[in-house]
């Protein structure tokens, strides 16, 4: 286990409206280098006053060796009473939280040889896409694969970092296909690639196969395990496909 260290609060802004982007330094001046995917644990005190943790994956858009003086991202969602939530509500500028890690291995795999990713998502879980999106771009200029986000949302305003995906996908058109689920608000200026449901729905007319595809599943758990079943239901094995859970807890 790693020792624990301290974050700084360096700036904080609302990307929907409850969930808050926050980004630290480390105040002890040292380096947090990761790979995209993994995530940090923040240390805090529980109802009882026991020591306790929450996890939450890097935000941070990742190409290269992080060093000291570079932010850490993360997302964090409120949830109304939870003990997380109040810390988190209660921080400003200057102060610290302690945290360690990081940790997982919900990454890209540097051996990997498919040719096309679909990476699914809802809410926060969708965070370890935007630090991934370099090495993406890396993948899509020298292997020439294809990239599918399937972000689910209730509506266009919890669809968190989705400039950050579309920039992407413009600058890679045919390439990187963002393509938000919207089951409750449908956002009609969201562009052909944007689908009315669930992110399981438009699964079918991707076609995902056991030949070609690596599946990523991020964010609620009835979600992820709904979309494991359908993609091994495609013929996707068990290793082709990757998973987090993000599980809101109080």
């Amino acid at each position: 286990m790693t020792p624990p260290f301290p974050l700084r609060l360096v700036g904080q802004r609302r990307i929907a409206p409850s969930v808050a982007h926050l980004s630290f330094l480390r105040a002890d001046g040292a380096a947090l280098d990761f790979i995209p995917g993994q995530f940090i644990q923040i240390h805090l005190s529980g109802r009882d006053g026991q020591p306790t943790k929450r996890s939450y994956s890097l935000a941070t858009i990742h190409d290269h060796a992080l060093g000291p003086g570079e932010a850490v991202d993360i997302a964090v969602a409120f949830v109304p009473g939870g003990v997380a939530t109040t810390l988190f509500e209660g921080l400003r500028e200057g102060d610290a939280v302690q945290a360690s890690g990081p940790y997982g291995r919900f990454c890209l795999m540097p051996g990997d040889a498919n040719r096309r990713y679909l990476l699914i998502a809802t809410g926060t879980g969708v965070t370890p896409y935007r630090s991934m999106l370099p090495l993406l771009e890396q993948a899509i200029v020298e292997r020439g694969i294809e990239v599918v986000l399937l972000f689910g949302a209730r509506s266009e305003a919890e669809l968190i970092y989705a400039d950050d995906f579309r920039a992407v996908a413009a600058r890679h058109p045919g390439r990187f296909r963002f393509m938000p689920c919207y089951s409750r608000e449908f956002f009609d200026a969201a562009g052909p690639d944007a689908r009315r449901g669930y992110v399981t729905g438009p699964l079918a007319e991707l076609a995902p196969g056991a030949d070609g595809d690596i599946a990523y599943l991020c964010g609620n758990p009835n979600m992820v395990d709904a979309a494991f079943e359908a993609l091994k239901g495609y013929g996707l094995p068990v290793p082709q496909i990757r998973r987090e859970k993000y599980v809101s807890g109080k």
